[in-house]
């Protein structure tokens, strides 16, 4: 299921809470450096204002912005004194959210016998190779299958495009946690979301 979600005028930037914080510190005069950034090139698109969501940071265009214009903005991000460069994510133009569940996933993590987290979700998708170029628009977030169940569902919400194509590139696709297989499904909204 996809839903609307930003414009084409939105660039989002993922990155840490921490970094996302410093950023909208000062987020006038990052407006201000990003627009004297896309003068330089001589572009007429220009940055309107900067607001934070649970991904990190959107930068909202007065246009929709060229791959050139895309280039300066991540350049001038990951330049930025008080944001870790490697801290930014790949940086988005993206329209809707898509719906994921991953399902027959451990619901205690091998070892130290504790529910898994958000954050270990997370680092899986990360060194994951079949979810390269894939930024989550919430964190995940994990069910239990029963109260007796030692297996849990994993709800995924992306950025996707609006024809679902990032989304469709993973449906009943199969990838390891520790020694289980696990299964990528197309789901709708989040049962979190009302």
């Amino acid at each position: 299921m996809t839903t609307k979600g930003p414009s084409r005028k939105h660039i989002i930037v993922p990155i840490s809470n921490e970094n996302k914080m410093k950023s909208m510190e000062d987020s006038s005069t990052h407006i201000t450096n990003i627009n004297r950034g896309l003068k330089g090139i001589k572009s007429e698109v220009m940055a309107d204002f900067i607001c934070s969501d649970q991904v990190g940071i959107t930068i909202v265009m007065n246009k929709v912005a060229s791959s050139l214009n895309f280039q300066t903005i991540e350049n001038y991000v990951k330049n930025v004194n008080c944001i870790k460069a490697d801290s930014v994510k790949v940086s988005q133009l993206l329209e809707s959210k898509s719906y994921l569940k991953i399902i027959d996933i451990p619901y205690l993590v091998k070892n130290i016998n504790t529910p898994i987290t958000a954050n270990v979700v997370e680092a899986i998708i990360k060194k994951n190779h079949i979810f390269n170029n894939i930024a989550l628009a919430l964190r995940p977030w994990i069910i239990k299958v029963s109260s007796k169940s030692d297996i849990a569902i994993i709800w995924l919400d992306i950025w996707d495009v609006q024809s679902g194509n990032k989304v469709k590139g993973l449906i009943n696709r199969y990838f390891n946690i520790e020694s289980y297989i696990n299964t990528i499904h197309k789901a709708n909204i989040n049962p979190v979301v009302p």
